[in-house]
């Protein structure tokens, strides 16, 4: 998988700004950019030392484009492991494409989403599970998730991952050393042992898959959905939550008839948000698709804020609200607080999490954030911890833990230890596949096409 070519993008967003960066990796990314950038004075770009920098102007043959500062990074010390040109210019789409061009005109070939990271991977900078961190860290919206993706890319989860492979790696070792060689004056590792480094090293995986929801909703936001019967308030609470009017908000039932979405910020926490039909029976067909849709969109929620009329009493269609958010992670939002109160609230006593807002007044938006981080579990969350960050780390964590499980039946039940020597090498190879040190190229590439351009 290693690369041979040199690559060029823009590492900068597309939009006009101060300035503008291209970033040039590979084997002849020195020589590219001698090829377009002319410093001042007498300074030879081949000749300049890694972390220096040069002043001059961009070509595009004899053409000027714009002035420009180069930076070199000389291999192995650079972001991608390689030699590395980056060219910072005016910021502006057009001058930025501009200087692009000439670099491709000049020998660079178009850089892949997450090439450049992707390279640092294949060069050893940094591992899979890191290399997913800069990701996280380039789409963070709110401190917890910077926070949480910073902690992992200082290596709070590969450390830990690393650590238990090792502790596995070591056993394993003993294990197939003593079955291969019988004859041998070796050791035999005790069961115990065995137990005891198998048990510690399940605990250790199962507290990451149980942390796994919360580190997803802080990493990644939470696929969210507003239901309730027609008219509880819905779509206002929907604008409130989005800061403006995405929904239409009428007192006519049956307005919303398809599911209105948008991501907002509660808080802490990244809510992918979807305003949905109200959930009622009704004989109007095109009504009854945007039912139709409400309810298949709360099964498939993470979760759901249901709100309830503080201003009209619980009747049947209510009832039916509150049967759908069954086993749901769910947050009850008793709304119209600005109206007199005929709800009986001790209908609602099934919701472990309960919250009286008025989405009209925009009372109670810190009393809905407190709640829906409890129901999240993101309210005590350790972001310096280490957490699995999407769903291939969670399916690595959990074959390798089901690995675990059968290698300690084995012991418990007395198999032989070859039986025990497979389970024990299936787990080994799942954290290492997390890692990224047992990845094969289909996993790599699939991780690195989610990137930008340009990172």
């Amino acid at each position: 998988m290693k690369n041979s070519s040199t690559v060029a993008a823009v590492s900068t967003p597309v939009a006009a700004g101060g300035i503008g960066v291209i970033r040039i990796s590979g084997s002849e990314a020195i020589d590219i950019a001698a090829k377009v950038f002319r410093p001042g004075g007498k300074k030879n770009i081949n000749e300049m030392k890694g972390y220096t920098a040069a002043h001059g102007t961009v070509y595009d043959g004899d053409k000027a484009i714009d002035e420009a500062v180069l930076l070199v990074f000389r291999a192995p010390h650079s972001y991608t492991g390689e030699d590395v040109a980056e060219i910072s210019c005016h910021g502006g789409v057009y001058v930025v494409g501009r200087v692009l061009r000439a670099i491709l005109n000049a020998g660079a070939q178009p850089a892949a989403p997450g090439e450049f990271t992707k390279r640092a991977f294949l060069n050893g900078k940094l591992d899979l599970t890191k290399a997913e961190a800069v990701m996280s860290l380039i789409s963070a919206q709110g401190e917890q998730s910077a926070g949480a993706a910073m902690s992992a890319l200082e290596g709070a989860l590969s450390s830990k991952i690393l650590a238990a492979a090792q502790t596995l790696i070591t056993d394993s070792a003993y294990l197939a050393a003593w079955v291969d060689y019988p004859d041998d004056e070796i050791e035999e590792i005790s069961t115990e042992k065995l137990l005891a480094d198998y048990t510690e090293v399940l605990s250790q995986l199962e507290n990451l898959l149980s942390n796994y929801d919360a580190g997803r909703a802080v990493t990644q936001g939470v696929d969210t959905v507003i239901a309730g019967k027609p008219n509880v308030g819905k779509s206002t609470l929907m604008n409130y939550l989005a800061g403006f009017k995405r929904s239409i908000v009428t007192d006519i039932a049956g307005t919303t008839r398809d599911v209105v979405e948008d991501t907002v910020r509660l808080g802490n926490v990244v809510l992918h948000l979807a305003d949905t039909a109200g959930i009622r029976e009704t004989g109007n067909e095109v009504e009854k698709i945007g039912v139709d849709f409400a309810v298949g969109r709360v099964e498939r929620a993470s979760l759901v804020l249901a709100v309830f009329d503080l201003s009209r009493e619980f009747d049947d269609e209510d009832k039916a609200v509150i049967e759908l958010c069954k086993n749901k992670c769910a947050v009850a939002i008793i709304n119209k607080d600005d109206l007199d109160p005929k709800f009986d609230k001790t209908q609602l006593d099934c919701f472990r999490h309960q919250v009286i807002i008025s989405a009209k007044d925009g009372t109670g938006a810190d009393k809905l954030a407190h709640a829906v981080e409890e129901a999240l579990g993101t309210d005590s969350i350790d972001t310096s911890a280490a957490l699995l960050a999407n769903e291939r780390q969670r399916q690595c964590c959990e074959k390798a833990a089901e690995c675990l499980r059968e290698a300690i039946e084995a012991l418990r039940m007395n198999i032989t230890l070859d039986a025990v020597t497979v389970s024990t090498e299936g787990a080994i190879t799942e954290l290492l596949t997390m890692t990224g040190e047992k990845a094969n190229e289909a996993v790599v590439n699939e991780v690195f096409s989610r990137f930008c351009v340009g990172k």
